[in-house]
């Protein structure tokens, strides 16, 4: 984990080196206090010298000053690097992200990644922020205060011995219990992430079933399960501080004993006792202090793993070392493909062979379930073949460069999703050096220029998240639009047309034979009408090509065409 998370610290490595070494001095600093304030008594108050006990209160305020600029800077440079890391780690997670298959993200759901990109890396920071600080001033202080009270008192700082492993195995035997609970608590967190993104999404839903009260009801689940796990992970925390008050009042009362003893019989002085008793705050101190860290390092390392486990996630989709750099055939062919998904038993896809002319316009259909849209996923390969391979102008898909395979296939998801902004930069998705004119001949092939020209504002009309200010069919439109300004050679529509009223449907197929003949085009459909006209349509049956050809050939041989046609016929003539 470390291997992994450490590069990232590499822009910020001076700060992350100057803070602990600035936290060393200022804690040498506050130690060489007690022990100038045990001369002022032993020396200064008992000979009565102002003098020097005005000489030496001027040394220590001088340390003290000093050790609270060394504290301040180091406290910046502990900040700068903590989050500068937390930040460049982020960076660097987000970037991940982008790289990950269609698969990965099947593995590594939304949720648990927006709770590793964000709570994960953010407590990661705090305890790099930690990790220079109190973890290097702790120990330090722990180290230089025994040093101290074994130089004013051998024998008395003989008690330590006992004290610091008994806080050793305590803090060892509750970290041991606590790592798990804080594993948890994360997980808890993913699960209140998922259900708050997915009524967020769906809140429309939720109210049109009025479904207000049952949601509530499996939120507070999963708040009250977050709650328990976090007091169960905080009953460790606070079981910890009574044993550390018990030893630190302890110690004191055993050096009151022993170390009054030793003053009333001479070998000590009043001062030394003085000192040894803040060096023994001191020590317990940083115990506390060490021990606090080392609870706040079991939940970050629990952290640390989740967000590893994103940056080594590699995809299994990336360039062969010498990749084709140039699509210059829109030809398709599926040689004996078979797919199943990375978490399923069964195959989705069964020996589909299959070959598309460059050009033509092509219909799949077939039942809910059918693998439809997994059939052209596998084209850019958003995910790859199980078994069999698929070529595109002669040559493999996974032989190409990603992004010279991707930038020649147009895809239009299910899911049609604009983002904030404006008509004009959601087209420039498509195209970011689109003119205007190349914006509004797409949008007029889409059908989507009709509403777009009737907004006052036209393309720079506003679009709010998501794309929630247009209608369903307006969305889809918009969307074919974008994909159509990366001129394609390959066009694909997965149910791209299914919100959008008959009339406008033709009017779209009519526009991409006239307009688009040299792109070849995939229609994903649900209505017969919406490929009728296609050169070819496919229809699909349990991952399995049942029948191929033109909608006249379909009704003579293919039963499930035949079924789905006079099903949509009936349901026509019954409207």
């Amino acid at each position: 984990m470390l291997k992994t998370l450490l590069p990232y610290m590499e822009k910020y490595k001076i700060y992350a080196i100057l803070c602990p070494v600035l936290m060393i001095l200022e804690v040498a600093a506050d130690i060489a206090i007690p022990y100038l304030m045990s001369f002022i008594v032993d020396v200064g108050i008992v000979n009565k010298d102002v003098d020097y006990i005005l000489r030496t209160g001027g040394l220590m305020v001088v340390f003290a000053i000093g050790a609270m600029l060394m504290g301040i800077i180091s406290s910046f440079f502990g900040a700068k690097a903590g989050y500068g890391f937390a930040a460049e780690l982020r960076k660097g997670a987000y970037a991940q992200l982008q790289k990950f298959s269609f698969a990965n993200f099947d593995t590594l759901n939304g949720p648990t990644l927006i709770t590793r990109l964000t709570t994960d890396i953010e407590l990661l920071g705090q305890v790099t922020m930690m990790s220079l600080r109190m973890a290097i001033r702790a120990p330090f202080m722990m180290l230089f205060a025994l040093i101290m009270t074994y130089r004013i008192n051998p024998s008395l700082s003989v008690i330590f011995f006992i004290t610091i492993p008994v806080v050793a195995i305590s803090l060892f035997l509750i970290m041991k219990k606590a790592m798990p609970t804080f594993q948890q608590l994360q997980q808890k967190v993913d699960r209140i992430n998922g259900i708050v993104q997915e009524d967020l999404t769906g809140m429309r839903i939720i109210k049109s079933f009025n479904r207000q009260e049952h949601e509530n009801g499996r939120f507070k689940e999963r708040n009250d399960d977050l709650m328990e796990q976090a007091l169960k992970g905080v009953s460790y925390v606070l079981l910890l501080f009574p044993i550390l008050n018990l030893v630190i009042y302890s110690t004191i009362i055993a050096v009151l004993w022993f170390g009054g003893q030793q003053v009333i019989g001479g070998t000590m002085g009043s001062g030394e006792l003085i000192t040894f008793i803040t060096y023994i705050t001191q020590i317990m101190m940083g115990l506390m202090m060490l021990s606090f860290y080392f609870m706040v390092l079991t939940r970050g390392v629990a952290s640390g793993n989740r967000v590893a486990e994103i940056l080594q996630t590699k995809s299994e989709i990336k360039n062969t070392s010498h990749p084709v750099m140039e699509l210059t055939d829109s030809k398709i062919v599926y040689d004996d493909v078979y797919f199943k998904y990375p978490t399923a038993s069964e195959y989705a896809l069964k020996g589909i062979n299959l070959t598309i002319p460059p050009g033509q316009l092509v219909g799949i259909i077939g039942s809910t379930g059918s693998s439809k849209s997994t059939l052209v996923q596998l084209l850019p390969r958003l995910y790859d073949v199980t078994e069999g391979e698929i070529l595109v102008g002669g040559t493999n898909v996974k032989e190409y460069d990603l992004e010279t395979l991707r930038e020649n296939i147009a895809f239009v998801l299910q899911k049609n999703t604009l983002v904030s902004g404006t008509i004009r930069s959601n087209m420039k998705w498509g195209n970011e050096n689109a003119t205007d004119e190349e914006i509004i001949e797409k949008l007029k092939i889409a059908q989507a220029w009709d509403f777009v020209s009737a907004n006052a504002d036209g393309l720079d009309h506003a679009v709010e998240q998501g794309g929630a200010n247009f209608s369903g069919g307006q969305k889809q439109r918009l969307t074919i639009a974008r994909a159509l300004l990366k001129n394609p050679k390959i066009l694909i529509l997965d149910d791209s047309t299914s919100a959008v009223d008959m009339d406008t449907d033709q009017r779209l197929r009519d526009a991409f034979r006239t307009k688009l003949g040299h792109v070849t085009t995939i229609i994903i459909a649900q209505r017969v009408q919406s490929i009728e006209d296609a050169d070819q349509i496919i229809v699909l049956d349990h991952g399995e090509i049942e029948s191929v050809g033109t909608h006249d050939e379909l009704l003579k041989k293919s039963v499930i065409y035949q079924e789905i046609y006079e099903s949509q016929q009936k349901g026509v003539i019954e409207g």
